[in-house]
């Protein structure tokens, strides 16, 4: 028998009929049902009989007010999220476990609370554990409407009125469920759609969602990648339990600037956080030590000073070893095939040991001639000259690139007491003639090559002035 072509849809609601009526069963309409050609559908497609709806389109200008973002008053967490939380927005913060997650969100909605109502929803924690928290954090008179649940329908039907919250904190997605799957919480499926529809919630009712996610060992979010997908800012708190300095980073933000950072210390009273990270991270650097140097570096739209630090030892094996903390290893070996290509300089047989100090971790191509600088300065147990930044990117023929943001970097330098700097050369002005870094108040080397580089150092060890020998 011949599959029928045809089909009867009734006008008003979409309906489906095996064969024409005057009257449609569904909707009541009368004379809406109309004949119509079978569309072609694919195995598990839109076919199945029913009709969707159209959808209305708008212009790209509209005339609603915008809404004022959501101040925490934590202005370093503000920064990261571009000024504040945005209403109907959903972010996801993931972190290591004990890294400071529940007290950043416990802390930030004890501050919202004073202006705007607060909803935190723990699914790891009981009531109790959170209280003790906030006691500890000094928040325990904060307005903060605390429960403990993990279905997320009876969330959704909590706050699916007018009455929904400002901001909500589900702590933590990987233990939320959908009732209607069979599969367990922190499942693929079950994650996925427990954030589908705290999001569709948060963005009907215009209330901002903060989603906690579990990270895997390799740092990632736990669960779907779609996940990160979903949501409006994807927040990441970083750390090392050896220092007592958190970082919070923004690796996606559709409502502010991406990869900026906020700088946290871990204290008896919760997370404070830390207007001058440059001086923070200096603190303890030492200017007459060979393999140190300062790197000027940009995170976000913050220019950040930090010490890159470098030990180079004879290896006692085979195979010398390359050890890095806080910077990228490849990007190591990189530099110093280099500096031995291109600058005649051999440290291939040594031991290698870079490290950032104070736990940050640098991504930027820019602390190229900073690293390439501090390994220099190890080898020839020659330090850095004193009061001195560096940053630049290296290309592999050896010469050194251009920046971005160069004149906040040395803006920066001159604010915390440096004197000098080494900068790439200026492509398009020449050497000594970029405009606007001499407003820095700084006396800045403008060097092309590598070798321009190894010749500072060169002229240090003729001199004999800045040799840990002559000090001693």
């Amino acid at each position: 028998m011949a599959r029928s072509t045809t089909q009867y849809v009734c006008q008003q609601c979409g309906t489906v009929h095996k064969k024409w009526a005057g009257r449609c069963d569904s909707c009541g309409e009368w004379n809406s049902i109309s004949e119509e050609a079978t569309p072609e559908s694919i195995p598990k497609g839109l076919g199945g009989g029913k009709k969707g709806r159209k959808i209305e389109f708008v212009g790209l200008e509209g005339s609603e007010a915008q809404v004022p973002r959501r101040v925490s008053g934590i202005a370093e967490f503000d920064r990261v999220c571009g000024g504040g939380l945005v209403p109907g927005s959903a972010l996801l913060v993931g972190g290591d476990p004990g890294i400071g997650k529940s007290t950043l969100l416990l802390q930030a909605v004890g501050r919202l609370a004073a202006k705007h109502r607060c909803v935190y929803i723990s699914g790891e924690e009981a009531i109790d554990q959170v209280r003790m928290r906030a006691k500890r954090l000094g928040y325990a008179d904060a307005k903060v409407d605390l429960a403990a649940a993990t279905n997320v329908r009876d969330i959704c039907a909590t706050f699916d009125d007018k009455d929904a919250p400002d901001v909500l904190v589900i702590d933590s997605i990987q233990t939320m469920y959908v009732d209607n799957l069979d599969s367990a919480p922190g499942s693929v499926a079950q994650v996925r759609t427990s954030a589908q529809e705290l999001i569709r919630l948060a963005k009907r009712r215009g209330f901002c969602v903060i989603l906690v996610g579990h990270v895997t060992k390799e740092g990632q979010i736990a669960g779907p990648r779609i996940l990160e997908h979903m949501v409006d800012t994807v927040l990441y708190f970083e750390g090392d339990r050896g220092h007592q300095f958190r970082i919070l980073r923004a690796v996606k933000n559709r409502f502010g600037a991406t990869d900026e950072i906020g700088v946290f210390e871990m204290t008896e009273k919760g997370l404070s956080e830390i207007t001058n990270p440059s001086a923070l991270f200096l603190a303890d650097h030492r200017g007459d030590v060979s393999g140190s140097t300062v790197f000027a570096g940009m995170e976000g739209s913050r220019p950040m000073l930090v010490e890159i630090q470098s030990l180079l030892a004879p290896s006692p094996y085979g195979t010398p070893r390359r050890s890095v903390v806080g910077w990228d290893s490849s990007r190591l070996s990189m530099i110093m095939a280099v500096l031995e290509a291109r600058c005649s300089i051999a440290m291939g047989d040594n031991d290698v040991y870079l490290n950032v100090a104070g736990g940050l971790r640098i991504a930027e191509p820019a602390a190229d001639l900073a690293v390439a600088a501090s390994l220099i300065s190890a080898l020839n147990n020659i330090a850095m000259p004193n009061q001195t930044v560096a940053f630049g990117e290296v290309g592999l023929s050896g010469e050194v690139r251009p920046v971005g943001q160069m004149e906040a970097r040395l803006k920066e330098a001159a604010k915390l007491g440096f004197k000098r700097a080494i900068v790439p050369e200026a492509v398009s002005s020449g050497k000594g003639k970029r405009k606007g870094l001499g407003a820095t108040g700084l006396d800045v080397l403008e060097i092309r090559h590598l070798n321009d580089l190894v010749g500072v150092f060169r002229d240090l060890a003729v001199g004999g002035g800045e040799t840990e020998a002559n000090r001693a």
